[in-house]
């Protein structure tokens, strides 16, 4: 069975085609730009040349995007979305006016490219790329499933905080009682208002069962493939990403208690502190927030202290310059794959075509 996972970050797209026939050191796996540097590098292009820029496509990850557009808008270059690209930017359209990007049907986009703007297809899953780059090396793929990961604020109401929905969608999601693999979804259950996912789930093609996950909570069950991490009975678990830090406090497998803030915020010694207090039981959401973070939660007061920290993901050394000691979780040797290995487990959980599968090259599924 061969399931492609990808993990779209703001930095990079961690790819691994996962082949139950092989051993999985000789999977085949690739650490790319993330979609959303790859749509950067083209805006830039066209803000060099001062040449009118056209978005279209669907709702991606921004940050890059957001930004690049953002410089050609002030470049006093014109710059047009069509809605679903536009809400890569903000979910109320009207804000995407007043930021200087004006709002396009697909018709009006295809005209505008059509006479010399820049086109630029906005999507976290390229799928037609990253096969094509497995052919020219002659990798012979036949895909069993697909499973991908990316960060999805959801689609908050107009005048509500994009913080506090996510955080919410985080609670709500522990307290349904699925673990840390209910936030992956099949296809077909991937809420609404998770819009990024349905979008990943739109552009995948319709033949192939398909995997959706948050980034995070896929590092963090990555992360408990590292064999030390696994034998903890109550690790504190971090992910420090390049746009956003999740930590899991966990007790014998079951989360007791979270925390999520902006990594771009946080100083070594501002995240050893949330760290703490994230083991201790004693940490706030109220104090994450008003630090321009998403929320805490403590769902357990009285579960036992950490008895090893460990951490994941392109930041993480934020943590060890904090002076806490992390250990440095490496999954089956390689901390970039611990998202798509995270992927992995999630599927078979939620898919038992897959588990046996998985289980082949990974060992047994863990509780999460």
């Amino acid at each position: 069975m061969q399931i492609l996972t990808v993990d779209v970050g703001t930095g990079t797209q961690d790819v691994l085609l996962f082949d139950s026939e092989r051993e999985l050191e000789n999977c085949f796996k690739l650490v790319l730009p993330s979609p959303t540097v790859v749509a950067a590098d083209r805006i830039r292009t066209a803000t060099a040349v001062r040449q009118s820029l056209v978005l279209q496509g669907v709702t991606m990850g921004g940050g890059p995007c957001h930004w690049a557009t953002m410089d050609h808008v002030r470049a006093g270059l014109p710059a047009y979305a069509t809605p679903d690209a536009a809400r890569t930017f903000d979910d109320d359209l009207d804000a995407v006016a007043e930021m200087g990007i004006r709002v396009v049907s697909d018709d009006e986009a295809m005209a505008l490219a059509d006479g010399g703007a820049e086109r630029v297809f906005m999507h976290d899953l390229a799928l037609g790329h990253l096969l094509q780059t497995l052919a020219s090396f002659g990798v012979k793929v036949s895909l069993s499933a697909l499973a991908v990961a990316v960060f999805d604020h959801g689609a908050a109401p107009p005048g509500f905080s994009d913080r506090v929905f996510r955080f919410n969608y985080l609670r709500e999601r522990l307290a349904a009682g699925s673990g840390l693999a209910g936030f992956a979804f099949l296809r077909e259950n991937v809420p609404p208002e998770m819009t990024r996912l349905q979008a990943v789930a739109t552009t995948a093609p319709a033949d192939l069962p398909v995997l959706l996950m948050d980034t995070a909570p896929a590092a963090v069950i990555g992360a408990l493939e590292d064999p030390r991490v696994r034998a903890a009975r109550t690790p504190v678990v971090a992910n420090v990403g390049n746009f956003h830090c999740l930590a899991f406090h966990l007790f014998e497998g079951r989360a007791v208690g979270l925390f999520e803030h902006h990594t771009g915020e946080l100083s070594a010694q501002r995240l050893g502190y949330y760290v703490e207090r994230l083991g201790s039981g004693t940490i706030s959401n109220e104090e994450v927030f008003g630090d321009k973070g998403h929320g805490a939660l403590v769902l357990d007061a009285h579960a036992p202290a950490p008895d090893l920290l460990a951490t994941t993901g392109p930041r993480r050394g934020l943590l060890v310059d904090s002076g806490l000691n992390p250990y440095l979780a490496v999954p089956h040797g390689d901390m970039m794959l611990a998202g798509n290995f995270g992927l992995l487990r999630a599927f078979a959980g939620h898919d038992d075509s897959v588990r046996a599968a998985v289980e082949r090259r990974l060992g047994p599924v863990l509780a999460l």
